[in-house]
C-alpha cells in the first residue's frame, strides 16, 4: 500500500438515509445498512469523508469508461488506440470507435458517474452550510474550495463529452426542482467561477498530497480558458504557474528527468504531477487501484508479463507511425509518416515463432515508453514476444499498451493480487502534468504572446524526451531501437501556422494514450479531417474493425445526451444534441 500521506479512498460512498413513517408502526423503521444520516456527517470527520467520496469518483468507481483517464472517449476516439481484444468482448466500444454511438449504454454510465461526483461535491457544500463545531474556519474554507474544484472538474468533463448539460449546484436537490433543470445554457461561466474560487482559497501545500492545491486549480482554470480560446487570460495564468507553481507536497513544478519515470508507481506525486487520480494497492478494494485499466494489458502473458488479460486499448498503426523522425531527428509534420517506408515496421500477420526484422529507421524514443512492440523490452518483464501477447491481431493490430502498466518489480507491493486479475496497481493516473501545461502554455503564447517563448516551452518537453539516459535499453545497455530526436529549430516557429503544427504534434507524441487526443482535435477545430484521415488509413489495416467508419462534422464532436435522462426528465427539459 502506498504512503499514508496520499488521499486514499476505501469504499468511499456517502449517502443520506430517508425514513418513511406510517402511523405509529415505528417498528417498521429499519435503518438503511451502510448509509449515514446528516447528523452523523455534521463533524469534521464527516465532512472530510463526504469530500473524499467526491474525489473517489475520479476513477469511475468500477465503470471503466467513466474514469477521467478517458482511454475510450479521448484515446480510442482520437486514434491513439484501437479497442483491441475480440470483436464480441465489451462490444459496446465497437460502435464508439466507428463513430456509430447511440444514446443508450455507455454514454449513460459515464453521464451518471460524472453527475455522481457533482452530487457528492454538492453534498459536501450543503454540509458546510450548517454549523460544525469541530471545524475551523480555515478547514471550512479549504474544504469548500476543494469541493468546488471537483465540481468544476466533473462539469468540465461533461462539457467536453456532451457539450450542453444541466448545471446543478448545492442549492438544488431531490424534491427541490432538480428534475426540471434544462440543458439550454453554456456552463463554462459556472466552471470558471468555481475554479477561481478554488484558486483564491486553496492552500499551496496540503496535508495529503492527493488533495488539489491552489496551483492545481490555477492549472485547471488555465486549461478551461484554452478550451474557450481565451488565450490572453490563459497566458497570464500559465506565466504565474510556470514561475511559481508547486505540488501539494511542496515540490516546485518541473519535468521528471526521464520520461519512463512518469509511469512508475514508485515515483508517484513527483514534481511533474499537478492533478492526479490517486491509486493504492492492497487496501481491500480494487476500486482504489486503477480499476479502469484492468482490461488494458497484453493478453495471455502468464507469469512473465503484466495483467495476463485482456488485450484492450491496443495502440494504432497510425499512432505508431507518428513517432517516425527524419534525418535531423524531427517529426514528419507533413503526415508522410503514413506512407511507404516511413511506416513503422510491424509483425502484423507474422506469428511469434516466425522470423521478424525489427524497424531500423529513425524513431522518437517515446514510442517505446508508450507502445509495446515485438522485440523491444517491455518494462522489466521481457522483450515483447509479438503475437503471443496479442489476443486478436486482425481486430486490434500488433501493438500492446505500455503506459500505466506495472513493473515486474512492483508485484505484491505496488500491485494488487486480490481479484480475478493481477491488473490492479498503485500507479496514479495523472490528469494534468507539467509537460502538458508547458505545451498548453506554448499554445497560448502562439496565439497571444511570443513565438520564441512557445519554442522554448515546446523544446523543454522535447529536450526531456531526448535525454539518452531515459531511452529504453537492452541488457547490454544499448538503445533498443534507432532513437533519433532533436529540438525544433527556430525556423519551425517563424509563423503561427508552423508553430501550431509543431505544438499540436508534440502534444500527440508526449501525451499519447493519456486520453487527450480526441478533445484536442475538437477544440482545435480539426477533428473531422484528422479523424477521417485516420479512419481511412487504419481501415486499410483493420478492414473488419474500422473499414467504412466515418466521423460526421457537427455531430460526432459530442456524445448524445443519454436517452434515459431525456425519458426521465422529458424532451421539454433536456434537448438532444444535433444529429442524434
Amino acid at each position: 500500500m502506498k504512503s499514508t500521506n496520499k488521499l486514499t479512498i476505501i469504499g468511499a460512498t456517502v449517502a443520506f438515509a430517508l425514513t418513511t413513517v406510517a402511523c405509529k408502526d415505528t417498528f417498521l423503521e429499519v435503518p438503511v445498512t451502510g448509509q449515514l444520516s446528516g447528523s452523523q456527517l455534521s463533524s469534521k470527520a464527516g465532512v472530510e469523508g463526504s469530500l473524499i467520496a467526491a474525489y473517489s469518483v475520479l476513477n469511475g468507481r468500477g465503470d471503466r469508461l467513466a474514469s477521467a483517464s478517458n482511454w475510450v472517449w479521448g484515446g480510442i476516439r482520437g486514434g491513439d488506440a484501437n479497442k483491441g481484444t475480440d470483436p464480441g468482448d465489451f462490444s459496446t466500444i465497437n460502435p464508439i470507435q466507428r463513430f456509430e454511438t447511440i444514446s443508450t449504454g455507455d454514454v449513460g454510465g459515464t453521464w451518471q458517474r460524472k453527475y455522481e461526483g457533482i452530487s457528492r461535491a454538492n453534498a459536501t457544500l450543503r454540509l458546510l452550510a450548517s454549523p460544525i463545531p469541530d471545524l475551523t474556519a480555515a478547514d471550512k474554507t479549504r474544504i469548500t474550495a476543494e469541493a468546488k474544484f471537483l465540481r468544476a472538474f466533473y462539469y468540465f468533463e461533461l462539457k467536453r463529452l456532451y457539450n450542453m448539460v444541466p448545471y446543478i449546484d448545492e442549492t438544488v436537490d431531490y424534491g427541490t426542482g432538480i428534475e426540471k433543470v434544462p440543458n439550454n445554457a453554456d456552463i463554462y461561466p459556472k466552471i470558471e467561477a468555481d475554479l477561481k474560487a478554488a484558486y483564491d482559497n486553496l492552500p499551496e501545500k496540503q496535508a495529503a498530497v492527493g488533495r488539489v492545491n491552489k496551483w492545481a486549480a490555477a492549472s485547471m482554470l488555465a486549461k478551461v480558458y484554452l478550451y474557450e480560446k481565451k488565450y490572453a487570460e490563459a497566458k497570464t495564468l500559465f506565466d504565474l504557474i510556470i514561475a511559481n507553481g508547486k505540488t501539494s507536497n511542496g515540490k516546485k513544478y518541473g519535468l521528471v528527468p526521464k520520461y519512463a519515470d512518469l509511469y512508475k508507481a514508485s515515483n508517484d506525486n513527483n514534481e511533474e504531477s499537478i492533478f492526479a487520480i490517486q491509486a493504492a494497492a492492497n487496501t481491500g478494494s480494487t476500486n482504489n487501484a486503477n480499476p479502469e485499466f484492468d482490461l488494458n494489458y497484453p493478453y495471455n502473458t502468464g507469469p512473465n508479463g503484466p495483467g495476463n488479460c485482456c488485450g484492450f486499448n491496443q495502440p494504432s498503426f497510425e499512432f505508431a507511425n507518428a513517432f517516425r523522425t527524419d534525418a535531423k531527428g524531427l517529426p514528419l509534420l507533413d503526415g508522410s509518416y503514413n506512407t511507404g517506408a516511413n511506416q513503422v515496421k510491424n509483425d502484423m500477420g507474422v506469428l511469434s515463432k516466425e522470423a521478424f526484422t525489427p524497424d531500423a529507421g529513425n524513431l522518437d524514443p517515446r514510442i517505446d515508453h508508450t507502445i509495446g512492440r515485438r522485440g523491444i523490452p517491455y518494462l522489466d518483464w521481457q522483450d515483447h514476444p509479438g503475437a503471443d501477447w496479442i489476443r486478436n491481431q486482425p481486430n486490434g493490430g500488433p501493438y500492446s499498451p505500455k503506459k500505466y502498466t506495472y513493473y515486474k518489480s512492483d508485484r505484491g507491493s505496488l500491485q494488487d493480487n486480490s481479484s480475478w486479475t493481477p491488473g490492479y496497481t498503485a500507479l496514479n493516473f495523472t490528469i494534468i502534468r507539467f509537460a502538458d501545461l508547458l505545451l498548453m502554455a506554448a499554445e497560448a503564447e502562439i496565439e497571444a504572446g511570443s513565438l520564441t517563448k512557445a519554442l522554448e516551452y515546446t523544446n523543454m518537453v522535447r529536450g526531456r524526451a531526448a535525454n539518452a539516459a531515459g531511452f529504453v535499453v537492452r541488457a547490454d545497455g544499448k538503445p533498443a531501437a534507432n532513437y533519433v530526436i532533436n529540438l525544433y529549430p527556430a525556423a519551425q516557429f517563424a509563423t503561427k501556422e508552423a508553430a501550431r503544427a509543431a505544438v499540436r504534434f508534440e502534444r500527440r507524441l508526449e501525451l499519447g494514450d493519456e486520453g487527450q487526443r480526441f478533445f484536442d482535435l475538437v477544440r482545435w477545430g480539426i477533428a473531422e479531417p484528422t479523424i477521417n484521415a485516420y479512419l481511412t488509413y487504419e481501415g486499410t489495416k483493420l478492414p473488419t474493425t474500422l473499414g467504412g467508419a466515418r466521423f460526421k462534422a457537427q455531430k460526432d464532436e459530442y456524445l448524445p445526451i443519454p436517452q434515459s435522462q431525456i425519458d426521465l426528465q422529458g424532451k421539454d427539459v433536456l434537448a438532444q444534441n444535433p444529429g442524434y
